[in-house]
């Protein structure tokens, strides 16, 4: 079997995973997965760059992810970087030091591209072949896809936790006007999206990434955070915009409280809630099947 690493850096949160290929199924079989927030993207929608701070952050965490690829023996590696290197002045800066510390240089993956990659991740494992739609919640940007086993269409859009919270939100708990202002962004994204995606088309709305299976773990009611509990769990349209109201009447401190939300995500997750239920609103979707498996998995298929 071949040994693969993939790493997904994003706006809010970079990730790894090593696993071995299969060489009969292509299937992966994973041996480590992990997440750390480094918040890259803090400030870029409004200054343009990245913050030195938020360099340092990824940089330690990829001292950390060159240790375990060496130790686990991978035998190739592929880093995608996505929205908020996509948006940075100085993304250079990044580019040399993933490059100094991994020795592989941070693909600046286009929107389509990150699209591709969360929908092979994400409906590798699901069963039948009824047509989809795959939506990855980002930090900075928010991808929708439809396909069956292959894209038919994607579009990335401009709207994520990081940058919709950084753009609107400047009160604790959210105000019923910062909450309109988020919610007028994601509505007219979606009318973006919806000229490239028929978005409203497919039999089963898919969702993606850590605001999507935040509010999952908080609709299951789960006393402490379990992927396997949450990955192909279905949420229905009820739950979702019961959670959100809920996140939304909640104050910084009461969501730090709750274990399921990481403490990366506490001042986010009211964003990513209400990015998702809107798109669920807008396609007509009576549940969303959760996945853990996204655009990481995509990525380490594609190295192999």
């Amino acid at each position: 079997m071949t040994r693969v690493a993939g790493i997904d850096c994003g706006t809010n949160s970079i990730r790894l995973l090593v696993a071995d290929v299969r060489p009969d199924t292509g299937e992966l079989v994973e041996l480590d997965r992990r997440m750390t927030i480094v918040r890259l993207g803090q400030g870029v929608d409004r200054t343009g760059r990245l913050a030195p701070e938020a360099l340092e952050r990824t940089f330690a965490a990829c001292r950390e992810y060159a240790a375990v690829i060496k130790e686990l023996g991978a035998e190739r590696i592929r880093f995608v970087a996505t929205s908020a290197s996509r948006d940075a002045e100085n993304r250079q800066d990044f580019v040399d030091g993933v490059v100094a510390i991994l020795g592989v240089e941070p693909e600046v993956i286009s929107g389509d591209q990150e699209a591709a990659f969360s929908f092979t991740g994400a409906t590798g494992s699901l069963p039948g072949d009824d047509r989809r739609l795959v939506v990855d919640i980002g930090g900075g940007s928010t991808e929708f896809v439809v396909g069956t086993r292959e894209v038919e269409a994607a579009r990335s859009v401009d709207i994520g936790c990081v940058r919709l919270t950084e753009r609107h939100v400047r009160h604790d708990p959210v105000t019923a006007e910062e909450a309109e202002a988020i919610r007028a962004d994601v509505r007219a994204a979606l009318d973006l999206a919806a000229g490239t995606v028929p978005i409203t088309s497919a039999a089963t709305l898919v969702g993606l990434a850590g605001s999507v299976t935040t509010v999952a773990a908080l609709a299951l009611g789960l006393a402490e955070y379990d992927s396997e509990k949450i990955h192909h769990s279905r949420i229905s349209a009820a739950q979702v915009a019961e959670v959100t109201r809920r996140l939304l009447a909640s104050t910084h401190d009461e969501r730090a409280a709750v274990p399921v939300i990481h403490p990366g995500r506490v001042d986010v997750i009211v964003a990513g809630a209400l990015v998702l239920q809107e798109i669920v609103e807008r396609v007509g979707a009576t549940e969303v099947v959760v996945s853990e498996h996204d655009i990481l998995d995509g990525i380490a298929l594609s190295v192999a």
